[in-house]
């Protein structure tokens, strides 16, 4: 770990609103740098000529076409209803209700 990390991580904690005492940011320091030395891993991979993925399966999303269609009519969206009114569930009052 070098002052840098420290600097670094001091600098995000400050920026994400966090408060680290110097033993969690030494503890994140030395994890932080170890994190970034796996991407420097990859940086050092040959890349070229390989395409880029948008994706890890190589899967699109399946839709359907948004046509409308009928919906329920009143009566079958309140057949199993336990508490009905009129055209309406009844539920009990939550607001202002007597105790």
């Amino acid at each position: 770990m070098t002052t840098s990390d420290l600097d670094t991580v001091r600098q995000m904690a400050e920026l994400a609103r966090l408060k680290l005492d110097e033993a969690e940011a030494r503890a994140y320091a030395g994890q932080f740098a170890r994190i970034l030395e796996h991407f420097r891993t990859l940086e050092r991979l040959p890349v070229e000529g390989v395409e880029p993925l948008s994706g890890a399966a190589g899967l699109c999303d399946v839709t359907r076409a948004d046509a409308p269609r009928p919906g329920l009519s009143t009566e079958a969206a309140l057949a199993n209803a336990p508490d009905r009114r009129e055209a309406f569930y009844g539920v009990p009052k939550t607001i202002g209700a007597a105790e």
